[in-house]
């Protein structure tokens, strides 16, 4: 900025930019991280890298689509416990940090040891209470075992809310609903595998006083065939060996356990289909409906084997699980259906948009060192970092979103999540655009804020819904050419409306602090930026909005239905018409320009957000919880309104008998 600006507005603008930056990683900290002690885990022992490297590229069938084991976990992770990462102790007192894949072989293998693990983030003491169990404090992370006492009046307390409308419950009948679905997933983790390590009972064979004996399930499957004739025998009036029964009723049982998630077993013979997990193709087997028994049989074998290793025996398991996916990978690779599958595996690993986050945080700090510096030689040096971090940070966008498309095979915007990081990535390169067109520096300040805002509200969403963003798209989304054009378009246009309300956000501050002074150039440069950007917002949502009725005419069709998403689309070309005309005509002068401009951020945000919490429409494909931030982010831009307000007032009695601008 000009030399000759008020040095105490600089530092008022300054103070306020701190302290706002302060504000919102103090609420993130407090709200991703609960309070309580380290938690030990007697007798713990880390896994390997090698192992979790080796585990996390097992490939299974999830959400319509076959991903590594390592995007499972980390999902299953995150609705559990709220994190991609957990910390406990060892018996010494070591610090460990579990990654998603380490946590979901604990649960899957070592259960004694899992159950003992902080798994559980609960928010609001009175579920606990509720359940009774003793809280450790209003929000913390718990383990099963902390949860064990409660569980059945979990479980009762669940039922009896579940039926009631989502809408209608209170915010504790909610969270005990979802704790114990989560309750129940983790159940299901932890009992995948008690076929493989408790196997079946030979009641009778013990003599002498000592126990019955023990056999694989997977030896009592090759009897399959002897037991389904006496089966068929005994509904035909003739008895069945009691031993055998005993057999197959034992099998169900423990196949039970492993009924429920983790399909792990792709179809033979190179065919798509659906996945089993282990208890369905153990049933299977026994019932006769297996075709590829044999195979079959080998598979339980192996699972057998790798999940019976104590913790000591970790490079035999190794070798048992390097069997398994060696198996699995053979056969998925046959349907063309895990090529992707390590690619996904180094995306999560990789994390891109935590690194950009960092970036755009640095260049946050050096774009307000920038602007208080003003354009002294350090205030220049200032200005190459904050673009060299902010160009970082659009990199890590831009090589996510690149791998993203790679592991979909489909164009980068298909649901709510996708518009978030697309939004992100495309408004950092417009600010740099018109910063490469006007060199003013204001652009370039405003980018890497708006990147980690969005950056921010991309992992907090992600949190919440807590589900996996890169799984197919509902059907009728489904069409490359579509998603291109239309959907891409328009998202362009969210972007475009952003910035030019950003940057007015900016000129409001500037000129309320007295950070423009008399530089005229300043603030003609701004306003011919956010008109530009405004014309561009009115350019791609008109065109988006024509393509998205072409598209709902060949879909749905008709081409227009007031549909929400569609009335928010129309809401946001009208409101550009509306600004463009009167600038034209002359009814908004600078201030007025800069003020509507402003306003049009809630405009873009209900139209791209808001419609999503309706729950009504055929657009509806990101309905969430978490009104709060949207009502947050209104009230805060009609903030900058009425400063906006209030400092146009003071400039206009600072010049009476002059026109104000």
């Amino acid at each position: 900025m000009p030399d000759s600006s008020s040095k105490v507005g600089r530092v008022i603008a300054l103070v306020l930019a701190v302290l706002a930056v302060a504000g919102l990683f103090s609420y993130l900290l407090i709200e991703n991280m609960p309070k309580g002690s380290l938690r030990t885990v007697p007798g713990y022992a880390a896994w390997s890298e090698e192992t979790l490297q080796l585990a996390e590229t097992l490939p299974i069938q999830d959400g319509g689509r076959v991903k590594p084991l390592s995007t499972y976990a980390g999902f299953a992770m995150l609705g559990m416990h709220g994190a991609r990462s957990m910390k406990i102790a060892d018996d010494k007192g070591a610090k460990i940090k579990l990654t998603p894949t380490a946590w979901m072989l604990d649960a899957l293998v070592r259960p004694m040891l899992a159950i003992e693990q902080p798994t559980f983030r609960i928010d609001n003491s009175k579920v606990l209470e509720a359940i009774g169990v003793e809280p450790r404090g209003r929000r913390d992370r718990y383990s099963y075992k902390d949860l064990e006492a409660g569980r059945e009046k979990l479980g009762e307390l669940a039922q009896t809310y579940a039926p009631i409308d989502a809408k209608e419950r209170d915010p504790v009948q909610t969270q005990i609903v979802d704790l114990e679905t989560n309750v129940r997933s983790y159940e299901s983790l932890l009992g995948y595998f008690a076929f493989a390590r408790n196997g079946i009972t030979l009641v009778g064979s013990g003599k002498e006083g000592q126990p019955d004996s023990r056999a694989n399930v997977s030896a009592v499957m090759m009897m399959a065939p002897e037991i389904q004739k006496q089966l068929q025998q005994s509904q035909h009036g003739g008895g069945m060996n009691p031993n055998l029964r005993g057999l197959l009723d034992q099998v169900l049982e423990v196949a039970n356990y492993s009924r429920a998630g983790l399909p792990i077993l792709p179809p033979f013979g190179g065919e798509k289909g659906s996945w089993r997990n282990a208890g369905a193709a153990i049933m299977q087997v026994m019932s006769g409906e297996d075709a590829n028994a044999a195979e079959t049989i080998a598979d339980i074998e192996v699972m057998e084997s790798f999940a019976r290793h104590n913790p000591g025996e970790e490079a035999a398991f190794r070798t048992d699980l390097a069997t398994l996916r060696e198996r699995i990978i053979t056969r998925a690779e046959a349907a063309g259906e895990s090529k992707h599958v390590e690619l996904e595996a180094s995306y999560f690993r990789r994390n891109w948009f935590l690194n950009a986050m960092v970036f755009f945080l640095v260049g946050t700090i050096t774009a307000l060192a920038m602007w208080t510096a003003g354009r002294h030689s350090l205030g220049q040096w200032f200005s190459w970092t904050t673009l060299g971090f902010t160009l970082a940070g659009l990199a890590c966008c831009v090589a996510a979103i690149t791998t993203r498309c790679i592991i979909m095979e489909r164009p980068p915007v298909g649901n709510l999540y996708d518009t978030i990081i697309f939004i992100a990535s495309s408004v950092v390169a417009f600010a740099l655009i018109v910063e490469w067109l006007v060199r003013r520096r204001f652009a370039l300040g405003i980018a890497p804020v708006l990147g980690l805002l969005l950056i921010i509200l991309a992992r907090r969403y992600e949190v919440g819904d807590a589900k996996d963003h890169l799984d197919p798209l509902v059907a009728v989304l489904d069409s490359n050419f579509w998603l291109t054009i239309h959907v891409i378009t328009i998202t362009l246009g969210y972007s475009a409306g952003l910035l030019s309300a950003f940057l007015s956000t900016g000129y409001v501050f500037l000129r309320g602090f007295g950070l423009i002074g008399g530089d005229q150039n300043l603030r003609r440069s701004l306003t011919r930026a956010v008109y530009g950007m405004l014309c561009l917002t009115l350019f791609l949502s008109l065109v988006g909005t024509v393509l998205g009725g072409i598209w709902a005419n060949y879909s749905w069709g008709r081409f227009w239905g007031w549909d929400p998403k569609e009335n928010g689309a129309l809401l946001i070309v009208l409101w550009t018409l509306a600004i463009l005309h009167a600038r034209l005509g002359g009814y908004l002068r600078e201030w007025g320009l800069h003020l509507a401009s402003v306003f049009t951020a809630v405009v873009v945000t209900f139209s791209w957000w808001h419609v999503n919490f309706l729950g009504v429409g055929l657009h509806n494909y990101g309905f969430t919880s978490g009104k709060g931030a949207i009502w947050a982010f209104y009230a805060a831009m009609l903030g900058v309104l009425g400063f906006g307000v209030f400092a146009m007032v003071l400039s206009r009695r600072s010049k009476p008998g002059r026109m104000p601008s």
